[in-house]
């Protein structure tokens, strides 16, 4: 049987596994029922297993009979502290939610396990799947790299790939060469000034106008000092100054995430930020303190697996059922440092449920965010096509 017919044929599995999974969502490095739930999902396949040392990751080893290169295939398990406003029947109530679709993903890479460990005589290679915690909280892929998953199967992987769930039309796979998401950094600004009353400002140096006064002035500075082509996304998300009305406090304080696509931007952000924030500062007699923390790099498709991966996604099904993203999406993702060390792809799946208008639906981390689990016959396929494309 074909990819398709044999993961269309596990699909009520699949969709238990992941609504078991979304009832019971886990956030950041430690998803010890999570865990047990993948162990499970993957038992009796014959997977050589490794469990995270530094958090509850799986990395799963699949031996073709015969050898050849090795190939990585990943999800992420996590969830976020949010609590679910979706009404299904099988939602969340423990606080956490999966908003982000990292329950399917989890169930793709089970599926697909599954229809390769199907196909092991056939397979020259090998192949491990990588079952990461921590992409939500940051670092959990760093740590899966530090602890060997790319050399878990012996040798070097060759190539790593990952598929992500987001709102869009159902089945619809899309992805792009180069920079396909930005990469992801913090901004924390903190301006000192002199308290006093808020009633006689004169006394002070107030640090709050100056704060909003940088806060404006980067918006300036992101649209004239960059390129529109190689942009940047600048979004000032937390304030904080004064806890008491008629105070005015000595520090007020931003905190920001800026989003790029290229190392030139992250340098461009280090060499000029601290000068435009500290003269302000020191304009109006504050002194400015400047944080500038690099979380996740740009998520760079390589060209070559890029096409390769859109050929055999097109093959499979249908040219339809594939798009070439005209440019990047600024959102962030930790498969980015996979990405730094081995060729591949990150794709995207649309999963919007036929009902719901795919230009209205909630985006992923809204605590609305739905996602139809009858694509997971098609990401297991998928990411089946895409390993056997090297080793099969």
């Amino acid at each position: 049987m074909s990819l398709r017919a044999d993961a269309a044929a596990m699909l009520p599995e699949l969709i238990a596994l992941r609504r078991g999974l979304h009832a019971a969502p886990e956030v950041g490095f430690e998803l010890p029922l999570t865990q047990a739930a993948v162990l499970e999902a993957i038992d009796g396949l014959g997977l050589e297993v490794t469990l995270g040392r530094s958090l509850s990751s799986v990395t799963a080893v699949l031996r073709g009979a015969m050898p050849g290169p090795n190939v990585v295939l990943r999800a992420d398990m996590d969830a976020l502290a949010i609590t679910e406003e979706t009404g299904l029947d099988f939602a969340s109530v423990n606080g956490a939610m999966h908003a982000c679709g990292h329950d399917l993903h989890v169930a793709g890479l089970v599926g697909a396990a599954r229809l390769l460990a199907a196909r092991q005589e056939q397979i020259s290679g090998s192949v491990t799947f990588m079952f990461q915690p921590g992409e939500e909280a940051g670092g959990g892929a760093p740590l899966m790299l530090a602890e060997g998953v790319l050399d878990a199967a012996g040798q070097r992987a060759v190539a790593g790939y990952g598929i992500h769930v987001l709102p869009g039309v159902p089945g619809v796979f899309s992805t792009k060469a180069g920079p396909l998401m930005g990469g992801a950094n913090v901004l924390r600004v903190s301006v000192h000034g002199v308290g006093g009353h808020g009633s006689r400002p004169h006394q002070a140096v107030d640090p709050v106008p100056v704060l909003a006064e940088i806060i404006l002035a980067l918006q300036s500075w992101v649209t004239r000092r960059f390129d529109v082509f190689d942009p940047i996304v600048l979004s000032v998300t937390k304030l904080a100054a004064s806890e008491i009305l008629n105070v005015i406090p000595d520090t007020a304080s931003f905190a920001a995430t800026v989003r790029t696509l290229s190392a030139a931007s992250v340098a461009k952000v280090q060499d000029e930020l601290p000068t435009l924030v500290q003269h302000i500062a020191a304009a109006h007699g504050c002194r400015a303190e400047l944080d500038f923390e690099v979380v996740y790099p740009v998520t760079v498709n390589s060209p070559d697996e890029t096409a390769a991966a859109l050929a055999v996604l097109g093959s499979i099904f249908g040219d339809d059922r594939v798009e070439t993203l005209p440019a990047p999406v600024m959102a962030s993702e930790d498969f980015s440092f996979v990405l730094e060390q081995v060729p591949g792809a990150f794709i995207f799946l649309g999963a919007t449920p036929a009902e719901i208008d795919p230009t209205a639906a909630e985006m992923n981390h809204s605590p609305r965010a739905v996602f139809d689990d009858e694509v997971l016959a098609d990401q297991a396929a998928a990411l089946a096509a895409l390993a056997l494309r090297h080793v099969g």
